[in-house]
């Protein structure tokens, strides 16, 4: 595959939190290896091919999680769903370290883990493959100057839209209104139909939701979460 063209902005922060404990350091080195999707970051693998998700997941649906945090809902979505296929991408390897945990504890087998940008995992995917997409709480970029890393825009959008295919569920959660703003704004400009029919629609959690403890602290702060539900044209 040729070099990506890439902005140099990021949509989300830190790549590393506190020192981790000595068993997440053991997940990591252990575990993480054989969950891996490949090595599908460019600076890695200039020759990376389009992943082969029959082989990947033994033909099941594919499912896509986009900065799963600490891996709460992702661990929660692959119990649920053993029928289906779930890669997670997240850049911030505490998080990665924490859910390693829980999978472990969980003893699911229907996961792949991209220890890294989701960006990397829209250049390998095959077009129309994805049936279900998450972002939930990404980070907000508060300051009208840094609106533009915000995920919901046209340089993650486009690619996002492409892998995904006709009918597929785009879910996108968030206690920023100003994140919602432009999450309705953004997404339907890259062929998605919002399908809130109604205030429940975006105020009530799905019926499969699993609350994160990042959604568990910005309702300890007094902020809303908003549920958006998307179907891609």
């Amino acid at each position: 595959m040729n070099t990506p063209s890439r902005p140099r902005r990021n949509f989300y922060g830190r790549l590393k939190g506190k020192a981790l404990k000595k068993s997440q350091k053991g997940y990591l080195e252990e575990d993480l290896a054989a969950l891996s999707p490949g090595a599908v970051d460019w600076e890695s693998n200039p020759e990376r091919r389009p992943l082969d998700l029959p082989d990947l997941f033994g033909g099941r649906p594919t499912w896509l999680e986009i900065g799963f945090g600490g891996g709460e809902h992702l661990v929660h979505q692959a119990q649920s769903n053993p029928d289906v296929g779930i890669i997670g991408c997240e850049p911030y390897i505490n998080g990665v370290a924490m859910l390693l945990g829980k999978i472990r504890r969980a003893g699911v087998d229907n996961l792949a883990i991209h220890p890294g940008d989701a960006r990397d995992m829209f250049d390998v995917l095959p077009e129309a493959s994805i049936e279900r997409a998450f972002l939930l709480y990404p980070d907000p970029w508060p300051k009208t100057r840094h609106h533009r890393r915000r995920f919901v825009t046209s340089e993650h959008l486009a690619p996002l839209a492409r892998v995904l295919k006709p009918g597929a569920i785009f879910r996108v959660a968030t206690d920023i209104e100003d994140y919602v703003r432009q999450t309705l704004e953004q997404v339907p400009r890259h062929g998605f139909a919002w399908l809130a029919e109604g205030p429940t629609d975006w105020r009530e959690p799905w019926d499969d939701w699993y609350s994160t403890r990042y959604e568990q602290k910005a309702l300890r702060e007094g902020r809303v979460p908003h549920y958006l539900t998307f179907r891609r044209m």
